[in-house]
């Protein structure tokens, strides 16, 4: 019996699924897509606009297909947030392009830090940031230099295929898979096989929508909030395996994702990822834009009947009921030094928001190599992780990584506090986030010194309301607008979400009705607010719960 989303006793109205036979393209994404797959544009990159430049570029491929291998033209300059939501979008192009390299399980050897520093140095002006996918973002990239850069890349295995458009992105790993000293399976073979399988294939290659997917035995990974997840857990029976969540997504539209209740081995892993991303594919909303992310087909299915579509139209077969993991009483962020597994130790470090440079990247690689690493990895949270360091030297790399910025005992707020790309590159963008972020950390230094929570309050700057830097699930989640400061006048600004979370406090920030704050006050709030927090807490509370039962006026 197919499944079905109407509402008893009204007629159905068909939403681009294929399965049920509306195949006709229902927005200009769709005819797009369907005038040709994303994948083939690389062809036209390197023979014909490498070759006779910017202006050779198709509209279509430009604004659309091109995001199939992680390009997307960046903002033009000396455009203000006012106007992002009024201009067409050749007049926010500018002529250069954002390029994200995607490290799936945030998964690197030095040579490949190196490669990818050294690609920022000579073609992307020394720009490099780590974003909260495990990513590395590019700015300044001409098209001219593409088949350079992809040449350099490739050639130690880095892919940027598919990692921006309607495509299956970067997959989440934790950074210590296969280290950690708790962690019963490694799940990097499934996120390997997933990667030779499905990526770059024209199987997965035209989906309603993007499709992210986090895959770690430890909760490090946000898996609450991606489209599918596969987090470590121990059945009685069978032994260690994985929970699967479908339907998890921030944006306008936030939703947890929901437990399948079902256990699965690691070396069926890929079989089911695989199933699932087909009912996307086949079943997903193509007429509505806005509504084609997978989140949508679960909350209106709900978790059973997805799986018994995906065991029944999909697996073939019935699939392994499973208890729920255990939640982390705190966060997992990896910063500081620690023991692995084997002896050795892995050290994580904090770049302020995420921002890094080409030359720093290249630093990092020779100081890890020259302490015994051979290995480093980027987290969810936009900090980077050096692996397999020797106790002899974690103090001598430790205090050099310092010298470049990369803290391993950084404050709480440089600690916890993620931005994304904002109005400095990103065509979406109101206000600017990296740099007032960069700003705020080293505010909230000096004015919060003698305040120190034992738990991080995370705070997270988006530069418009599409949650790149999951605000919603953020203590403090600060979205861009334009706002009205005291003297009447139009200026960058934020709505504020106070009190969201993943792990214990999974949910959604409260947003309270006209809370909003200048960028130029956003040091006052900060402050106001934390020091609120630490005159009424109660012993052992986290600000999440705090927030939920504060008064109106002590979180303004």
């Amino acid at each position: 019996m197919p499944p079905t989303t109407s509402t008893p006793g009204k007629r159905k109205r068909g939403e681009g699924q294929w399965k049920l036979g509306h195949r006709e393209p229902l927005n200009p994404n769709e005819r797009t897509k369907k005038d040709d797959d994303g994948l083939n544009v690389r062809a036209r990159i390197e023979n014909v606009y490498a070759k006779r430049g910017f202006d050779s570029i198709d509209p279509a491929d430009l604004r659309g297909r091109m995001r199939w291998w992680g390009l997307y033209t960046q903002r033009r300059p000396g455009i203000d947030g006012g106007r992002t939501a009024v201009l067409e979008p050749e007049e926010l192009d500018d002529r250069y392009f954002m390029l994200r390299v995607r490290i799936d399980g945030g998964a690197l050897t030095t040579e490949q830090l190196r490669a990818i520093g050294e690609v920022s140095q000579d073609h992307a002006r020394d720009t490099a940031d780590v974003t909260d996918r495990q990513n590395i973002q590019y700015h300044w990239i001409q098209i001219e230099d593409m088949p350079a850069i992809w040449k350099k890349l490739e050639g130690l295995g880095l892919l940027t295929t598919e990692a921006c458009g309607d495509t299956p992105r970067v997959i989440l790993g934790s950074p210590v898979a296969g280290i950690a000293a708790d962690e019963k399976i490694d799940p990097r073979p499934a996120i390997d096989a997933i990667i030779e399988r499905h990526i770059g294939s024209p199987e997965f290659s035209n989906l309603p929508r993007k499709f992210k997917t986090a895959i770690s035995w430890q909760q490090d990974v946000a898996h609450e909030v991606n489209d599918v997840s596969f987090v470590g857990v121990e059945h009685p029976e069978h032994g260690p395996g994985f929970d699967v969540w479908v339907g998890g997504g921030l944006s306008t539209n936030p939703k947890i994702a929901q437990r399948l209740g079902a256990w699965v081995p690691l070396d069926e892993v890929p079989d089911v990822w695989a199933g699932i991303i087909s009912v996307f594919r086949d079943y997903g909303y193509r007429r509505l834009r806005h509504r084609a992310r997978i989140k949508f087909l679960v909350a209106d299915w709900g978790a059973a009947e997805f799986r018994r579509v995906l065991e029944e139209e999909y697996l073939g077969k019935k699939l392994v009921d499973g208890p729920a993991p255990a939640t982390p009483e705190r966060p997992i962020d990896h910063i500081g030094v620690h023991k692995q597994v084997d002896g050795r130790n892995y050290i994580g470090v904090a770049p302020p928001a995420g921002r890094v440079s080409g030359s720093t990247l290249v630093a990092l690689a020779k100081a890890a190599e020259a302490a015994g690493s051979r290995r480093v990895r980027l987290t969810p949270q936009q900090k980077i992780v050096v692996l397999d360091v020797p106790d002899r030297n974690v103090k001598s790399l430790t205090a050099e990584l310092a010298a470049l910025g990369l803290q391993a005992e950084p404050s709480p707020w440089r600690r916890a506090t993620m931005a994304c790309t904002g109005i400095e590159f990103c065509k979406l963008a109101i206000v600017e986030t990296k740099e007032r972020a960069i700003r705020l950390v080293e505010e909230l230094e000096d004015r919060l010194a003698d305040v120190s929570p034992d738990v991080p309050i995370s705070i997270h700057l988006n530069g418009c309301p599409n949650s790149c830097a999951r605000t919603q699930v953020a203590d403090i989640g600060l979205k861009g607008q334009i706002v009205t400061d005291a003297n009447g006048n139009q200026v960058e600004g934020f709505q504020v979400h106070l009190g969201g979370g993943l792990g214990l406090d999974a949910g959604f920030g409260r947003k309270l009705r006209g809370l909003k704050v200048t960028s130029a006050e956003l040091g006052d709030y900060v402050d106001r607010v934390v020091r609120r927090f630490i005159d009424q807490r109660e012993d052992g509370e986290r600000f999440a719960q705090w927030v939920t039962r504060a008064a109106e006026d002590d979180l303004k």
